[in-house]
Order: structure tokens, then C-alpha cells, then sequence
């Protein structure tokens, strides 16, 4: 199967990666706000009530953004790249759907976790917190994990025909088989999992950290500071393994002013990407990991509660690197292993020029849905840090 040929207009391809530039900056902007989802698995670190609702009042005020950064970050790829909706939500409906649900669940139990009478109980709701932090976060990750493994598809551009995987007993994985198909990479989606798992959770302990008050819950911080260090562990283990990966894996490539498009696998393909640009996408990978580093540094033996600002930095930089050499410089951001030519590019799943140009005049509203996701955060942050008073007081809107 052959794509048609491509048309390389410069006014057009330029756009392509202008958006696809925004997508990795979204991207890499819900990685910082998973420090929710992470924050979520961390009740077991509270001993008494009052520090499980610490917990939960530091997290319930930020929940809602996450929501915002997902939806926007899914908007903009869905309007950008259209044929990806349709390919992957066509497709791999399974995780999708798993991890909708998890989102589902996790709106519902801020709002009722501790309403009077619940009809299933604190704990239920306490559970699907976890399930979201801890299912969601391995499947999201297990999907960006795609986006260099491969998927199982095909997809026909005349007759618009998708097919997904094969029926195995009369069921289909529906992209489930990310995880269990180790001769397709399944090894290194579930290693970017616990990846994005392990930075979530210490992203969420670092922000518990720094919003709690240290000097009213001191036991519970230093649980939560040893609770830094042993995911720092994990995180380094799945780190080397998907650092193994992108530079031992061959990678999709093709050559965009290919009329073709002719989809290809290229040794080192991800380790060429990181060199581009005279190694610019490399030195800010480093960078973000240095900057992350450094937050787990000052806040696991320093006694520091300001880690969260260098690690939230550290892994925004991080995810929109992953997401820069996963789309551009002729790569393919969704392959397709059971068929190179079906693969996914920025150049032949995105709009029409027209659209794109018309969402470049939207796109300057991305910077004032930016901003006021800061000043939310500005104005809960001034409030001061989680203190017994505010959960006790019944007008401090607690959770």
C-alpha cells in the first residue's frame, strides 16, 4: 500500500511543523501536570485523617487544570492532525477507552469522596484515584511508547479503509497488544510506562512537598521524601531501558521531499534526531534531565520543598523533546509495523493548508489559555500552604 504522492508546499509544511511544535509543548505540559495523578498514589503515605485530607485538599486544587492542559493538548492534535483521530481512536479503542475511564473516575471521586452518605463508600472513591494514577499514567505512557514501537494497522488513503491487528479467537487487542507484544517493542512501551508512572509520582510527592506545611505535617513530609528516593530508582531503571531503545531501535523515517512518502526503517533514526539542529534537541533533553535531577537532589537530602519547580521544568523539556524527534525531521509520529506506508506523518495526516492557516490565527489564543492556567495556579498558590486550619475551617471549600 503507497500513499499518494506528496506535494511539498514550503507555506504548508512549515505550518505542519508549527503545530506539531505546539503539540510537543502541550505535551510536554501535561507531563508536568500528572503530578496529580502521581500525588493520587500517595494516600497510603498518611497515617491519620488529618493528613489524608492534606493530601487530598493539596491535589483538589489542582485537578481541574490537568483536565484543561489534557483537553487542550488533545485539541490541538485532533484539529492539526485529524487522520490520527480517526486512525488511532478508530483503532486502538481499548487503551483510549481505558484511559477515558480512568479520567471519568477520577472527576467523579474529587467531587464525592468525602460527601456525607455516599453510596459506595470513601474507599471505592480512594481506589479509583489510584486506578488513575496508576492505570492511566502506565497506558498513556504505553501510547507515546507507540509512537516510536509501532502499531499493528493498516490504513488505505483511496478507500479509506482501516484495519487494526488481527482477531485472535474472535477478539481483537484493539491496541492493547502494545503491551504484550514483545516482538513488536512491547518491552520498551512498558518501560515508558513506568517511565511516565515514576515521574508522575515523584512529581506528585515533590508538589505535596512543597504544598503542604512542613512545619504542621513533619512526619508525613519525610514519608513523602522517601517516598522521592525509592521512585527515583524505578524511574532510573525505565529510563535506561527506553534510552536503550531510542538508540538501539530502528526508527521510521522518510524523506519529506520524497513525492512518495515512502516510509522506511533507519538505524539510529532517533539518536540522528536528538543530533539536529547542531545537537539542540540533545542539549535540551540534558538539560531537562538535569533540571529534574536536581529537584530529586535538593528535595530527598537537601530538606528543600522547592524541587518541584526544577523538576517540573526539567520534564516539560523532556516531553517536548520526546515528542519533537517522534514527529519531525522526517519521522513518522505514528508507524505502522504491519504496514510501513500506512505510517503517520505531520505531512499526510494534518489539515488542509486553508485549515491550518485558519488555526494559526487561532493558535494565538493557545498563550492566553497558558496564562490563565498561571494566574489559577497563582491565585490558589497564594493562599499559602495546606494547613490544619483550612481543612478544618467548613468555609475553606476542603475536600
Amino acid at each position: 500500500m503507497t500513499w499518494a504522492p506528496i506535494t511539498v508546499d514550503a507555506t504548508h509544511f512549515y505550518l505542519q511543523v508549527y503545530f506539531w511544535i505546539i503539540v510537543a509543548v502541550l505535551g510536554g505540559l501535561f507531563l508536568l501536570m500528572t503530578f496529580v495523578q502521581g500525588g493520587q498514589t500517595l494516600f497510603h503515605t498518611s497515617k491519620t485523617e488529618m493528613e489524608e485530607r492534606a493530601i487530598l485538599n493539596s491535589l483538589g486544587r489542582k485537578w481541574e487544570l490537568t483536565f484543561t492542559t489534557l483537553v487542550l493538548f488533545g485539541g490541538a492534535l485532533y484539529a492539526a492532525f485529524p487522520l490520527f483521530y480517526s486512525v488511532s481512536f478508530g483503532g486502538a479503542y481499548w487503551v483510549w477507552m481505558l484511559i477515558l475511564f480512568a479520567f471519568v473516575l477520577q472527576a467523579v471521586s474529587y467531587e464525592y469522596m468525602n460527601k456525607p452518605n455516599n453510596l459506595i463508600g470513601k474507599g471505592a472513591y480512594k481506589f479509583f484515584l489510584y486506578f488513575n494514577g496508576v492505570v492511566g499514567m502506565v497506558l498513556i505512557g504505553a501510547a507515546v511508547g507507540t509512537f516510536f514501537t509501532g502499531s499493528n494497522f493498516t490504513y488505505d488513503p483511496v478507500t479509506r479503509i482501516l484495519e487494526w491487528g488481527t482477531a485472535k479467537d474472535g477478539f481483537n487487542l484493539r491496541g492493547l497488544e502494545a503491551a504484550i507484544d514483545f516482538k513488536h517493542g512491547a518491552w520498551f512501551n512498558l518501560a515508558m510506562g513506568v517511565l511516565v508512572f515514576a515521574a508522575a509520582r515523584i512529581l506528585g510527592a515533590l508538589w505535596l512537598i512543597n504544598d503542604i506545611d512542613n512545619n504542621e505535617f513533619p512526619e508525613l513530609i519525610e514519608r513523602l521524601r522517601g517516598v522521592v528516593k525509592r521512585c527515583f530508582v524505578i524511574l532510573l531503571v525505565a529510563l535506561l531501558v527506553v534510552l536503550y531503545g531510542l538508540l538501539t531501535l530502528k526508527g521510521y523515517a522518510y524523506d519529506i521531499h520524497d513525492p512518495t512518502g515512502k516510509v522506511y526503517l533507519e538505524p539510529g533514526k532517533y539518536l540522528h534526531n536528538l543530533l539536529s539542529f547542531g545537537a539542540i534537541p540533545l542539549i535540551l533533553f540534558l538539560l531537562g534531565l538535569v533540571l529534574f535531577v536536581w529537584g530529586v537532589f535538593v528535595t530527598a537530602f537537601k530538606g528543600s520543598n522547592k524541587g518541584i519547580w526544577f523538576s517540573g521544568l526539567g520534564i516539560v523539556l523532556i516531553g517536548i523533546i520526546v515528542f519533537v524527534i517522534a514527529g519531525l525531521f522526517g519521522t513518522p509520529f505514528y508507524p505502522s509495523y504491519a504496514d510501513l506506508q500506512s505510517s503517520l506523518t505531520i505531512q499526510n495526516s494534518s489539515g488542509s493548508k486553508y485549515t491550518l492557516e485558519v488555526m494559526g490565527w487561532v493558535s494565538v489564543a493557545v498563550p492566553f489559555v497558558l496564562g490563565y492556567i498561571i494566574w489559577v495556579w497563582y491565585q490558589m498558590k497564594k493562599q499559602g500552604p495546606i494547613t490544619r486550619e483550612e481543612i478544618q475551617d467548613p468555609e475553606s471549600h476542603a475536600y
